[in-house]
């Protein structure tokens, strides 16, 4: 049995997510493949050999990866899809938006947002925005799978030695192009990587007082900023802020919840986190259900007194 990870990167380095997708991989059992698609990306491909438990890389450099367009690299993975009992990717932007391609051109059902392995054709994951955990047996032929992260803690970045196997490029199928990319820059944590998150919502009430109060607090506790939809919605914060179902899954350490109601949606993206803390002035929010600390107080004065506290 053999299996493919996808994997993610920039063409310069290999992001974390393949990590946790190659340690899904390695609880389904068998012999793992990893595939970089990318333009001038060997370095990833030297960096993708070193994870613990790789016994292969499959290194397809061509100019039209360059963007790694879903198009494009589904057509790679489908092109070299004999021989594999299964192939995953993180269930990030760009692995649902290209494995879904791969499982209808193959006509298979995609398995979506695994968060554990039973064995090898029956995964968990998770439904009705988490409230439920499904469990799911596939019997087909080869098993498309998407992963959520933060569900397996990442595989080891060092130890493995796999050897990196050259792949002829398909053809490009001309499908879509990237025009531009404007990149938000921070010298804060990734908000999906982070240790540390601090979240505001609704009860922020401006955008100004989002910035005001939450990041002196970030600042101590060298955490990454996040935000509820509704206070994305509100113009607070941009998109990329937003933890939740239709936002970033994030599971961190530490994940301070500042004037969050605890919508489902908003829950379906952090609840996993390792302790959550929990300010709102109304007892009956559905936060404190899952909090495992909770203060009911005005945050205005709350977290003042928490950022002095810091030191």
């Amino acid at each position: 049995m053999s299996i493919l990870v996808i994997a993610e990167h920039d063409n310069a380095a290999l992001k974390a997510s393949t990590l946790n997708t190659v340690a899904a991989a390695q609880k389904i059992g068998g012999e793992i493949h990893v595939l970089v698609a990318g333009s001038a990306c060997a370095a990833v491909a030297a960096a993708a050999g070193k994870i613990a438990g790789v016994a292969k890389i499959r290194l397809a450099d061509a100019a039209h990866y360059a963007d790694q367009t879903a198009e494009n690299v589904a057509a790679l993975v489908v092109a070299n899809s004999a021989g594999y009992s299964h192939i995953l990717a993180p269930a990030t932007g760009a692995g649902k938006n290209m494995l879904p391609r791969v499982a209808a051109l193959l006509d298979v059902a995609q398995i979506s947002e695994i968060t554990a392995v039973e064995s090898a054709d029956t995964f968990v994951r998770p439904t009705y925005a988490g409230n439920a955990m499904a469990t799911v047996k596939s019997s087909d032929v080869v098993k498309v799978i998407t992963v959520r992260t933060t569900g397996f803690d990442a595989a080891a970045s060092e130890g493995g030695s796999a050897p990196v196997e050259a792949l002829a490029a398909a053809a490009d199928t001309d499908l879509a192009k990237v025009t531009g990319r404007e990149i938000a820059k921070s010298a804060r944590p990734e908000l999906a990587a982070a240790k540390v998150i601090v979240s505001g919502g609704r009860g922020m009430g401006s955008g100004e007082k989002y910035h005001e109060l939450l990041e002196p607090l970030a600042d101590k506790l060298n955490a990454a900023l996040g935000a509820s939809r509704a206070a994305v919605d509100a113009g607070f914060v941009p998109n990329d802020y937003q933890v939740g179902q239709t936002g970033k899954i994030v599971a961190p350490q530490l994940y301070f919840a500042i004037g969050i109601s605890g919508a489902i949606q908003h829950l379906a993206g952090m609840k996993d986190s390792k302790v959550i803390v929990a300010i709102n002035k109304d007892p009956d929010a559905p936060i404190f259900q899952v909090a495992d600390y909770g203060l009911v107080a005005d945050l205005f004065q709350a977290v003042p007194e928490l950022v002095a506290e810091l030191g």
